[in-house]
């Protein structure tokens, strides 16, 4: 994690905003009485009874047009049992706003859950149950009596993302859904299989008209586990079962000893290792199985008779134990303009954590989101603001933003700035982002995104700016995949990715070559990638057959792969094909009028694609690039790029080879590159301040200035996480 320590003084317009709002003040106290008014002496008792008076003020002219209002928060636990609801007659004014601000940040919890105490754990004593458990835990294994908490939604037999609730917290960490494999099983907590009986893809010579379409498949499965498990109480899988980028979670339908196969109960849409793209070898682990409670953190919830059972980690006297069940988001805003949240911790939903619909100048800051279900943060509208967030443990993704108009390419201005997220997508294990862009003009700045399984940022739309980003151990589980994702679509122009430092990226199953710091997939075009730092990231970047994106003054070291250009345009049977709505390419374009103003005269190429040889990838500027020990290739043109040569610019590139090993790929032949060799006993020092710590600022007077003197030195210092009002203390990483 990239740190810096610089404080940030409060706008003046803040400042003046929030003195305004002290005018008008409303009290909130989570040990309140019953009857309270609102006052310092009588405070409400919850925050939907704060919104109220907040609306009966104004109704009443308490609160004047024109005055802002601070709700003060007192600390505790403020339980929803449903989503705190605001909307338009709820928001203030630019120069007033509505300020929700708690007197200590961490103190003010809204949670969507129930808090069971640790007493309400005791032995099983149920010898049905015991002897379903391994002799080794049938001691450890405690059980808690739901009874009185409702009924309980069984799993659907097919499932993406987020499971039924509710899921078990304890001490601000998520549980284990009792698995198989354990997640520190040789393996890395993944079962495989190689051989299929039926792939479940429609089959057209088939007697059967069930197996003339999509239905569910059959593997052999060679481990004696299935045998052990109760499959009439359901038994689902986790699986990548075609492709490493498309997780779904499937019941079993039956399993055959004597044949030792598995047949599922649902289709996966891709086919069970059907035409898969990836390893020949697919992988899943077997969840909700109580016959595999057996490791610390592991429980199991009795769905119909409401009995909860849980192997805890450490002794319960003295813990919190939190069973989220609130399936909507915590706090929705609705069409509401000029509210602030301070401080506020929005945790323990089976939900999301903050909805903005429709909003403009909203700002979250210095809020932690976490232990939820769905995503953290999700927003439409303009000039919203998420600043200074800890985001985490969130089932899904954690900010997603959206807003202004694509047609006219009016941007929305919303920012997320300064935000902490990690460990994220733990039920949704692909696309579902870090932070995840679209529409028109969003600027993502200084966060700091790690440890998922799938990608950091994901975006689409128009003229939307990623800068001073630190994302690192993402692409954990996937292949085929990038950090930075986008795809598929010659209407996303302008975007533009800069100043990221992009690091110890994973392999997933299809290995570190199959991973990409920044991924244009699929003909995507209008892609700025500029003077970003890729270390040990895979392949650094992909243009995947695109055109107009050009690739500037990038720090590439220690990646297998430098950049990699295909012309997939030139050969893929499927380009540009209309039936197909994904690759419609040209069809998306019309409806965005590209080749008229605006749109023609901002993206002037994409105006004319269709006249200009629309297939190859063109207008892609290689300049100022510097690559460093890449062991494989510096760059990894396919054939047709390598005839289009001519028609690229490559200009002004250093590849490194900084101890002249044979283990690095030597520098391309074409135009356009310089090559630099040092020796084991004279390496090559390119002048970074300290390379051991990963500070890869360049001194003053560095050789790789002097190599490649257009070269622009990266504002290294200056990504990543800072210090400011909300943010006091910088996280280690």
């Amino acid at each position: 994690m990239r740190i810096r320590s610089l404080y940030f003084l409060v706008a003046l317009t803040l400042s003046a905003a929030s003195c305004a709002a002290a005018d008008f003040g409303i009290y909130v106290a989570a040990d309140a009485r019953a009857g309270g008014i609102g006052t310092a002496a009588a405070p409400y008792q919850t925050l939907a009874q704060a919104r109220d008076g907040l609306r009966a003020a104004r109704k009443a002219g308490t609160l004047k047009a024109g005055q802002g209002a601070t709700i003060h928060i007192g600390a505790g636990v403020y339980r929803l049992d449903s989503t705190w609801e605001l909307g338009v007659q709820d928001g203030g004014t630019p120069e007033a706003p509505v300020i929700y601000q708690v007197a200590a940040p961490g103190t003010v919890h809204l949670q969507g859950g129930i808090t069971l105490r640790p007493e309400s754990f005791k032995p099983v004593t149920r010898q049905e149950i015991l002897a379903r458990l391994d002799p080794a835990v049938r001691d450890k294994v405690l059980v808690c009596d739901l009874t009185g908490q409702g009924k309980f939604e069984s799993f659907h037999k097919a499932y993406s993302g987020v499971p039924v609730g509710p899921w078990l917290y304890m001490d601000a960490q998520p549980m284990t859904l009792a698995r198989w494999p354990n997640t520190d099983a040789p393996g890395g907590g993944w079962a495989t299989f190689s051989k299929v009986i039926d792939d479940g893809l429609p089959k057209a010579n088939a007697t059967q008209p069930a197996q003339q379409k999509l239905h569910p498949g059959t593997f052999v499965f060679d481990d004696p586990h299935p045998a052990r498990w109760n499959l009439t109480e359901g038994v689902w899988l986790l699986g990548y079962w075609t492709h490493d980028w498309a997780d779904e979670v499937i019941q079993i339908a039956s399993y055959d000893k004597a044949k030792q196969t598995i047949t599922l109960a649902a289709p996966h849409n891709y086919g069970i290792k059907g035409h898969t793209w990836g390893a020949s070898k697919r992988r899943f682990f077997a969840l909700n199985v109580l016959e595999e409670l057996d490791t610390p953190g592991e429980w199991y919830l009795d769905r119909t008779g409401g009995q909860l059972y849980f192997y805890p980690p450490k002794a319960l006297p003295g813990t919190n134990i939190v069973l989220a069940t609130l399936t909507g988001p915590l706090v929705k805003v609705a069409g509401a303009a000029n509210i602030k949240f301070q401080g506020l911790c929005l945790e323990y939903s089976h939900g999301g954590g903050l909805l903005l619909q429709n909003t403009q100048n909203i700002e979250i800051a210095g809020c932690r989101l976490a232990n939820l279900a769905g995503q953290g943060i999700s927003i439409n509208g303009q000039g919203n603001t998420v600043r200074s967030c800890d985001l985490f443990n969130l089932g899904t993704g954690g900010i997603s933003v959206d807003g202004g108009d694509r047609k006219t390419l009016e941007p929305a201005r919303n920012l997320v700035v300064n935000n902490h997220i990690h460990h994220y997508g733990l039920f949704q294990r692909t696309y579902a982002a870090g932070i995840h862009a679209n529409g028109c003009g969003q600027i993502v700045r200084n966060n700091c995104i790690h440890d998922a399984p799938h990608n950091a940022v994901l975006y689409g739309g128009n003229e939307n700016l990623f800068e001073l980003n630190d994302v690192y151990r993402v692409v954990l589980e996937t292949g085929d995949a990038g950090a930075f994702y986008t795809g598929r679509d010659w209407t996303t122009q302008g975007n533009i990715v800069r100043h990221n430092f992009i690091h110890d990226l994973g392999g997933g199953e299809s290995g570190i070559n199959n991973t990409m710091g920044v991924y244009l997939d699929d003909c995507d075009c209008g892609d700025t990638i500029e003077g970003n730092i890729f270390l040990r990231a895979g392949r650094a970047i992909m243009v995947g057959g695109g055109r107009d994106n050009p690739i500037l003054n990038n720090l590439v070291i220690d990646c297998p792969i430098g950049l990699h250009i295909d012309a997939r345009g030139m050969t893929w049977k499927q380009w540009n094909n209309p039936a197909d709505a994904g690759w419609s390419l040209e069809k998306k374009a019309q409806q965005f009028n590209y080749t008229q103003p605006p749109w023609s005269l901002k993206y002037p190429h994409l105006a004319a694609i269709m006249k200009e040889d629309p297939r190859e990838p063109l207008y892609n500027p290689i300049r100022r690039n510097v690559f460093v020990d890449c062991a494989k290739q510096v760059c990894d043109f396919d054939a047709n790029v390598k005839k289009l040569l001519d028609k690229l610019e490559i200009a002004g590139n250093l590849a490194v080879n900084t101890r002249g090993l044979k283990t690095v790929a030597p520098a391309p032949t074409f135009k356009g590159f310089v090559a630099l060799t040092g020796t084991a006993e004279k390496p090559v020092d390119l002048g970074f301040k300290d390379v051991k710590k990963e500070d890869l600022a360049l001194v003053k007077d560095a050789l790789l200035l002097k190599e490649l003197p257009s070269f622009e030195p990266i504002p290294f210092d200056k990504i990543g996480l800072f210090k400011d009002e909300y943010r006091r203390e910088l996280p280690a990483r």
